[in-house]
């Protein structure tokens, strides 16, 4: 199938290019990139969604479809290296086919899998089970990650080298931290051989204790246990010095806190092998948030203060921080409806990452637009080594167009997540996804 998109402004941060130009896709493949695509080869007469083109006796084949993106942006399938599709386990909460088809409503043709589901993915056959589901069912290209201990358990290293070999781009226990300082060690050494990168939760547990929000004035005044700043930062700072002892690539997660952020961009001068991501609810939100007792607003690290959040944004804009992800979480309606305390961590993101992203960094100068696409594309591929995040001839067709100045209301009724639990819900946002391809074929479209 030959798939034309005409007009539409291609920003590719891999390349560099930034301009009005036609791609042609064929057989899932980009195969021309150019203005006047397809010059005398194909007749289009007309543009619109949907359009045919008719072919020309005298000037050869023709195309299937026609697609105008003036007006709007293309750039490389977004990619998402944090989200939790909880399948296997708990498919009440999220499934393979919703968790992948909220990605394509969001603008993203691949997402990363945490190990986190029930059982967890510890092994080569849940491994292959979330595979083999997700090409069966998956909306978009799924890439799991495995676990850095048996069970989550933090007391004996999984097979890595049999997750490596099984599929898995990197390995976490995300959701929990791996407080033994010797295991992570072992964990980053035996990544290394397979140049995996090691997802790390930073939390002390020890200091988090029963916290569930942040530790701060808000924390004291609605009476919740906080969490220190120095939870999360005692530990990124543990493993940013096991990194540079081994050798192995360190990826951060879900950073909150401004103390992590200066500790990776001092690891970053000294020449550490770290990276990390920030969260759209975490350059978006602070701790205000979460007045009212508001559950949708409580995850793991927590919302912090308005400092920390500027932090973010510093990091975000001297590139500190690589990447953003959405750390989806999806929970069940009643498991958010019990009292704070004991409400579970954590908010889905995945419809609504890219207009936050373009409101809040690009529509505040953060970020310019070719910047924020590339800690949605081409960073998380350059970290997971994924031959994704680019347009370029020959490459995969796996593409988003979006729309930067279209207005939207956040309903999460309508959301294509099984979950509904969003701190964004009635936000006006601006910027939203009008078609997502993946592999040359459409799996979403406005």
């Amino acid at each position: 199938m030959r798939i034309l998109i005409t007009g539409g402004r291609v920003i590719d941060p891999a390349s560099g290019v930034d301009e009005v130009v036609d791609l042609l896709i064929e057989d899932g493949r980009i195969v021309r990139i150019g203005k006047n695509v397809p010059g005398s080869k194909f007749q289009v007469p007309s543009k619109g969604k949907g359009s045919r083109a008719t072919k020309n006796p005298e000037s050869g084949p023709t195309v299937d479809r026609v697609m105008d993106a003036t007006g709007l942006v293309v750039c490389p399938g977004l990619i998402d290296m944090h989200v939790h599709l909880r399948q296997p386990g708990r498919e009440d909460k999220e499934t393979i086919a919703t968790g992948t088809l909220a990605a394509a409503r969001g603008g993203f043709t691949a997402v990363c899998c945490m190990p986190n589901t029930e059982p967890v993915n510890d092994t080569r056959s849940v491994t292959e089970f979330i595979l083999d589901t997700a090409k069966r069912e998956g909306a978009v290209q799924v890439y799991p990650v495995g676990a850095i201990t048996k069970g989550l358990r933090g007391e004996e290293l999984a097979e890595i080298g049999e997750l490596f070999e099984s599929g898995c781009v990197a390995v976490s226990d995300d959701g929990r931290p791996v407080m033994n300082g010797e295991l992570m060690r072992r964990a980053m050494e035996y990544a290394a051989m397979f140049d995996l990168p090691v997802i790390s939760h930073c939390e002390d547990l020890h200091l988090s204790g029963k916290g569930v929000v942040h530790e701060g004035i808000v924390s004291t005044e609605l009476g919740l246990h906080g969490v220190p700043s120095a939870s999360e930062a005692a530990m990124v700072a543990r493993d940013i010095l096991l990194a540079e002892l081994t050798g192995a690539r360190l990826h951060v997660a879900h950073i909150s806190a401004a103390e992590s952020v200066r500790l990776i961009r001092e690891a970053k001068a000294r020449g550490v092998r770290v990276s990390c991501e920030a969260t759209p609810h975490h350059f978006a939100l602070t701790e205000e948030a979460v007045r009212g007792f508001d559950t949708n607003a409580k995850m793991n690290p927590p919302l912090r203060s308005e400092s920390d959040r500027q932090a973010i944004l510093d990091g975000l804009h001297d590139g500190t921080i690589d990447v953003i992800a959405t750390d989806h979480a999806p929970h069940t309606v009643q498991e958010k409806e019990q009292e704070f305390d004991v409400a579970p961590f954590g908010v889905i993101g995945l419809e609504t990452a890219l207009a936050l992203t373009l409101g809040t960094l690009v529509g505040s100068g953060t970020l310019s637009l070719k910047q924020a696409i590339a800690k949605l594309t081409s960073e998380p591929a350059r970290i997971l080594k994924l031959p994704k995040g680019r347009i370029a001839e020959g490459a995969d067709a796996d593409l988003t167009i979006f729309d930067p100045d279209r207005e939207w209301t956040v309903d999460a009724s309508g959301f294509a997540s099984k979950s509904r639990n969003t701190p964004f819900h009635g936000w006006r946002l601006r910027g939203s996804t009008v078609a997502t391809m993946v592999a040359g074929k459409v799996v979403w479209e406005a």
